[in-house]
């Protein structure tokens, strides 16, 4: 079965973001008042799976190994399946 696997990748609290402050200071001096600006990325990718256990086994191994840094990221997974 086909699935897609939804996954956001954004920096932990506390490590600095730079692409997000320079955003920030741009919209600033565009005149809008923004508190904050924080980047992130988001995958969405297509996978065969047997079920969507294992979809979602597989999206979370894709996460951990190449998608997301655990010591300076966290991430979201939502898997569903495609019609």
């Amino acid at each position: 079965m086909k699935y897609l696997a939804k996954i956001e990748v954004s920096l932990k609290p506390g490590h600095t973001d730079p692409e997000g402050n320079t955003t920030q200071h741009l919209l600033r001096e565009l005149g809008y008042s923004v508190d904050a600006v924080n980047v992130s990325k988001a995958y969405s990718i297509q996978l065969e799976a047997d079920g969507l256990r294992e979809a979602k086994v597989k999206a979370e191994e894709m996460a951990k190994r190449l998608l997301a840094n655990p010591t300076k990221d966290n991430y979201t997974i939502s898997v569903e399946m495609q019609k």
